[in-house]
């Protein structure tokens, strides 16, 4: 998945850069979007609408070229695995979250992701083992997680009321550690065009989701969601979803996938900011301290600070 980075540049240009926030922006957006789509649809028919209408829009974009078609039934397989864990199952678990807590907070929790990867991939892999550096980052951003989500399991274990439940806290948390796994698993489709991998997922996840929706939610006795929910499930598909998928591999090819990665800071700011603007979301203290452990535990794995301070 990551092939098309092979002869990318190290250097951001301030175009690059532009790219990479208005990423930033579109998937802190789709915490937004999800918000509000949330309140009227149900998670897992919102799973199912998201995934499938992307899907659409991608095999739109494709139109059969770049071996999609073939690489559908060859791997169909693999593709299936790929969508349960880098589709199906987080975005359940954070839309099933975002029942009970902000789009803000659901996105700070979701940005652990590189560091279950780090995690992951010193078990799974043979070239990836922990270093110093990255066992710190880790460390750093499994502490924000603990101040993020330790108020409110002290709060339920001593029978608080009002509060947060505790599973709406850990299921962005299970979310992360899944497209941790992903991203492990996802190098097994390097050899495949980066939108074929990306259609290919989607359209496995959705018709993964189909019977579930189907089975748990009837979305067919469900009432019109208002026009606000339903703009929001565009968005979210085709903004947040496909031409987010479109953008990302598209800046991998300029940037590598290193620069690339420091999207994963972008994205609680702009889900904050969006939260606090539309929807009148708030953070406490411990949520700025934890967001805060955690952008530093990105930046830790991420390396290229101490490698400036290092080279002065």
């Amino acid at each position: 998945m990551l092939s098309s980075a092979r002869t990318a540049t190290t250097h951001m240009t301030l175009r690059l850069w532009l790219l990479l926030m208005l990423l930033g922006l579109i998937w802190g957006g789709s915490f937004f979007f999800a918000r509000v789509a949330v309140a009227h649809v149900p998670p897992f028919t919102l799973v199912l609408l998201r995934l499938g209408l992307a899907a659409i829009a991608l095999h739109l974009y494709l139109r059969g070229n770049h071996g999609l078609y073939p690489a559908l039934a060859a791997r169909w397989r693999e593709f299936l695995v790929m969508g349960l864990i880098n589709n199906a199952i987080p975005h359940a678990f954070i839309f099933l979250g975002q029942t009970h807590i902000g789009a803000g907070l659901a996105a700070i929790l979701n940005a652990t992701t590189p560091v279950w990867t780090v995690l992951i991939a010193n078990v799974a892999t043979e070239d990836e083992r922990l270093t110093a550096a990255k066992l710190s980052g880790c460390l750093l951003g499994l502490a924000g997680t603990v101040a993020l989500i330790g108020p409110s399991a002290l709060a339920g274990i001593f029978g608080a009321a009002g509060d947060v439940p505790l599973w709406a806290l850990v299921l962005p948390v299970l979310a992360a550690v899944s497209y941790g796994l992903s991203a492990t698993y996802g190098k097994r489709f390097r050899g495949l065009a980066p939108p074929v991998t990306a259609a290919g997922q989607l359209t496995a996840s959705t018709i993964v989701m189909l019977p579930v929706a189907a089975f748990v939610d009837m979305p067919w006795t469900l009432p019109m969601p208002p026009l606000s929910a339903m703009l929001a499930i565009l968005g979210l598909a085709l903004v947040s979803t496909a031409y987010a998928y479109i953008l990302f591999f598209r800046i991998m090819a300029e940037a590598g996938a290193t620069n690339t990665s420091l999207v994963t800071l972008l994205v609680p700011p702009s889900a904050i900011l969006l939260g606090y603007l539309f929807l009148g979301e708030t953070l406490q203290a411990a949520d700025i301290a934890g967001m805060a452990l955690i952008a530093a535990g990105l930046a830790v794995l991420d390396g290229r600070i101490l490698r400036s301070r290092s080279s002065t």
